[in-house]
């Protein structure tokens, strides 16, 4: 069994103006350090043998401020990104839809097959999101793991390890700095804790 505690990044601007980020390189704003700082000492006496963070700075500025009470290393993890949005970057959910409803439409009705233009399909992500936590839970037997992420790539995570088509990625609700847990096992995931936030 591996023990999981999954932390989405802290608060952005663009997170703070409904702005698809993707692999766009937003750092935290400065509500997002508070928040991670305030997760950091929540979690400064959890036992925890290793972090890992998808290297985009929102996450990784996250993963540093998190780590520094335990002095581990935060490990760079690419797979771990969001999901890459391509021309839709930058853009909020109603540029979207005025700007490319077609592709918005056949994303929505396909996400898993449908490859959006300049970025990937869901089907990618998955790929992705599913070879990082069987490569974790290989290196991490009966350890517990930190991972800082992105909500879209936590909430595939999720679906995966509970064995749930990645489409009902929606079904979770994680917002910035909160964290969630499970007990991952060969046979299943257990779910534990769910975009808890109290700290």
């Amino acid at each position: 069994m591996v023990r999981l505690i999954l932390v989405r990044h802290g608060e952005t601007e663009w997170n703070a103006e409904g702005r698809y980020q993707g692999w766009t390189d937003v750092p935290l704003n400065e509500t997002g350090k508070r928040q991670a700082v305030t997760l950091g000492r929540r979690l400064a006496r959890e036992e925890i043998h290793a972090i890992y963070a998808s290297d985009l700075r929102r996450a990784w500025e996250t993963a540093m401020i998190i780590a520094a009470p335990h002095g581990l290393p935060v490990r760079s993890e690419r797979r771990l990104r969001e999901i890459d949005f391509g021309i839709w970057e930058g853009l909020t959910y109603s540029e979207i839809k005025q700007r490319h409803p077609q592709i918005l439409t056949a994303w929505e009705a396909d996400p898993l097959g449908v490859v959006l233009p300049g970025g990937e399909s869901l089907g990618q992500v998955s790929t992705r999101v599913q070879a990082t936590l069987k490569d974790i839970a290989q290196a991490h037997q009966d350890q517990t793991v930190l991972l800082v992420a992105h909500g879209g790539s936590l909430q595939v995570l999720l679906c995966l390890a509970l064995g749930l088509v990645p489409q009902a990625r929606w079904q979770f609700l994680l917002e910035a700095a909160c964290l969630s847990e499970l007990y991952f096992y060969e046979e299943g995931a257990v779910l534990v804790r769910l975009n808890d936030g109290y700290h």
